[in-house]
């Protein structure tokens, strides 16, 4: 019997796009170039017309698909939050304490990311040194509010609230999982970036470990004890 094997599809809120790049080769092109591209020189410098030039097409045609570089960051953000929420599910399954889960979930988090042929059209690394560099721009401005109100977030919230909800089952009492999950995130970006960029003011691995792995593996039990 032929099975039929449906693709993974990382549905990104509406709001973020004014046409679903999933939905045709161009918007995918636009995808993949964007990633190449703000990988390569920045947010800052990052144009739509570089954009165009580097996938073949006219500046109107990505136009078509992102209303500006912000939308397109924040779809790229949250797409990388949607793959991450699915790697998580995965990770997790058939794992038997809530120790075990959380201990993987933080790794999950945490560690250097590897590419993920699922997807040809995104660079799963690229996106990560993305999402490390530029995510918090996504959140501290002035369009947060209403980004939210549009459901801009949902991923992101998702994975917060999967993993809180593990902290809950190691310690029931504790008050502020949300707090420390996304300090977690947030906090592995920033040591990450640190590492390769101002290594004097973290903290190197030793005996071959994951140090930044190690660090929020020891903070996030230590705090919930």
């Amino acid at each position: 019997m032929d099975v039929t094997i449906t693709p993974l599809v990382i549905a990104v809120c509406p709001s973020l796009y004014l046409k679903d790049p999933e939905t045709s080769k161009l918007g995918k092109r636009i995808v993949a170039g964007a990633i190449d591209l703000v990988d390569e020189i920045g947010l800052e410098q990052f144009t739509f017309r570089k954009l165009a030039v580097r996938v073949g097409t006219t500046e109107a045609s990505v136009y078509r698909y992102f209303e500006n570089k912000h939308k397109l960051l924040l779809y790229l953000v949250m797409w990388y939050w949607g793959w991450m929420d699915h790697r998580l599910t995965a990770a997790l399954a058939g794992l038997p304490t809530a120790e075990d889960r959380l201990r993987r979930a933080i790794r999950l988090l945490t560690e250097t990311v590897a590419e993920d042929s699922d997807f040809s059209h995104v660079n799963e690394v690229k996106l990560n040194r993305i999402v490390v560099a530029e995510s918090l721009k996504v959140y501290l401005t002035r369009a947060v509010d209403e980004d939210n109100r549009q459901g801009a977030f949902q991923y992101y919230k998702q994975l917060v609230e999967r993993v809180s909800g593990i902290i809950r089952e190691v310690n029931p009492t504790f008050a502020y999982p949300h707090m420390l999950v996304t300090t977690i995130i947030e906090g592995g970006h920033l040591q990450r970036h640190f590492s390769h960029h101002l290594p004097r003011i973290t903290d190197a691995p030793r005996d071959g470990e994951d140090a930044v792995v190690c660090f929020f593996t020891h903070l996030a039990f230590k705090t919930i004890s």
